[in-house]
């Protein structure tokens, strides 16, 4: 019995901090706080948030990714962000071996960057979704930034599977494998990334890499 409790809070909190992709997120539970920094070849980000609510969280992130200037991967530009954004767990399914989520990630900020002249008001909506048992793992998102002259859009989804259960003080490894196409108004990116997850109590790692590099991603609840 004891071992199943263990075992169900490990499963809520790796549900509490998974997300799609390199987002992050999403949230902690009521009155805790959530820091996370996600990094890849082409993207910086790094958010913290804190939930006044089972269901609520209000945050701030800064960010920076670069793109293709006119399509061509070897001349590219940079964005630069920070935005006040607000989470919102829309739904729960509490199965009898498994845990579902859908989850409203919304952001509204200023972007700069080369070729703009002046800062630009940045807005987003994300939509995610994930799956989890104690063994396996479905996610998927959609990340929509706009601003005026800038879109950076990013939809992807993940798989994996933990090696074994472990108990909430035991570190618990996972190979998760993820599948993302980044749309930068002119030209489109796909990427598909292996990477190795481990969840130990309130912190959570992934490592991994494609042909473009490397990528890590760090989701800690203080």
């Amino acid at each position: 019995m004891v071992r199943r409790r263990l075992i169900g809070l490990g499963l809520a909190l790796a549900l509490g901090l998974c997300s799609g992709g390199a987002l992050a997120l999403p949230m902690g539970s009521k009155g805790e706080g959530m820091v996370m920094l996600d990094t890849s070849p082409d993207q910086r980000e790094l958010a913290a948030n804190f939930a006044v609510s089972t269901v609520d969280a209000w945050g701030v992130a800064v960010g920076r990714w670069s793109e293709p200037l006119h399509g061509v991967a070897a001349h590219e530009r940079s964005r630069e962000f920070v935005a006040a954004t607000y989470t919102r767990r829309v739904q729960r399914w509490n199965l009898p071996h498994a845990q579902a989520n859908v989850w409203l990630v919304g952001m509204v900020g200023q972007v700069r960057g080369q070729g703009l002249n002046s800062q630009r008001s940045l807005g987003s909506l994300a939509v995610m979704a994930d799956y989890e048992t104690t063994r396996v793992y479905v996610g998927a998102g959609l990340r929509p930034m706009r601003a005026s002259g800038v879109r950076h859009d990013s939809t992807w989804l993940r798989g994996g599977f933990s090696f074994y259960e472990a108990e909430y003080d035991e570190v618990q490894p996972w190979f998760v494998l993820e599948a993302k196409r980044v749309n930068f108004g002119g030209s489109a990116k796909n990427e598909v990334t292996p990477m190795l997850r481990f969840i130990h109590k309130r912190v959570f790692v992934e490592i991994g890499g494609n042909r473009d590099g490397a990528q890590f991603n760090l989701m800690w609840s203080p």
